[in-house]
């Protein structure tokens, strides 16, 4: 699949709000850059005219200078690679490339190959979860995760001593690139990764916990099966959406039984953690 690159010239103070308005377009990840930041986009889901109205509503208070450009694949990973830098959760979990060195410091060390996949740690959601991940119970249970991206939160689980883990995504690159970061990291066993939706777990599969950073309206959706597949006393921790849009997903969560234990945010992006 080719993507879009997308290059806005921006003052800083706009950048996480462009962000929050470019995912809800469907734009998959960020670099911020000394000019402002450079936004990714599968090119089938890309709409110029999505992209100028969004931007017009900046005009009354600030220029914004944008173009873009088709990347193929593998201009995407070059690119990717060379702004890659490792991602560091506390003083627990770092996330890093093979070319970076490894640190010791750390207690637990993800290793990923950067493509184009959401879910590289550089995103406040994916940060967000995996932060959360350190405070829940993982030991000896089965997680999911939904929308797996680069298989990053499935990979802190199994660290996190995981039993069984199950990840899913509709990209076949993401889950090609899943499959690789499960190796890089020695994760064979009771671990399946596919690719498709929610509605290809088997219908009696249940989970200790569930992980689902995606974004707003697919979560309002698919709470209901997530909750399907949730042990009684498992967890869901859900994220990918503006803070903002809590409280719909809190009261969708609710409505369906779940409790809402506690809300995380970090630049304005939120992170919810539900029990059943």
């Amino acid at each position: 699949m080719n993507y879009i690159e997308v290059q806005l010239t921006v003052s800083a103070e706009y950048t996480d709000m462009l962000m929050a308005e470019l995912a809800e377009l469907g734009f998959e990840s960020f670099v911020e850059t000394d000019e402002g930041l450079e936004a990714y986009i599968p090119e089938p889901d890309f709409s110029e005219m999505g992209l100028h109205e969004m931007l017009a509503r900046y005009q009354p208070v600030t220029a914004i200078g944008h173009s873009w450009k088709a990347l193929e694949k593998k201009n995407w990973n070059e690119e990717w690679e060379r702004s890659y830098e490792p991602i560091e959760v506390g003083r627990d979990v770092r996330v890093r490339a093979q070319f970076h060195e490894p640190d010791e410091r750390f207690r637990y060390e993800l290793l990923i190959t950067p493509k184009m996949s959401f879910g590289t740690g550089h995103h406040e959601t994916t940060w967000l979860v995996m932060n959360e991940q350190l405070s829940l119970p993982h030991q000896g249970l089965d997680v999911l995760d939904v929308g797996c991206g680069t298989g990053i939160l499935a990979i802190l689980a199994r660290k996190l001593g995981a039993a069984e883990l199950l990840a899913f995504d509709i990209d076949e690159w993401a889950v090609e690139n899943t499959r690789e970061n499960f190796s890089l990291n020695e994760i064979s066993e009771s671990a399946e990764v596919f690719q498709g939706t929610i509605t290809d777990v088997p219908e009696g599969r249940r989970f200790g916990g569930i992980l689902a950073n995606i974004n707003r309206n697919i979560l309002l959706n698919e709470i209901p099966r997530y909750v399907q597949h949730l042990l009684p006393a498992g967890w869901l921790v859900v994220s990918g959406f503006y803070e903002t849009d809590a409280p719909d997903i809190i009261r969708c969560a609710e409505a369906q039984g779940l409790t809402c234990q506690r809300m995380q945010t970090r630049n304005q992006w939120a992170t919810v953690v539900f029990t059943s």
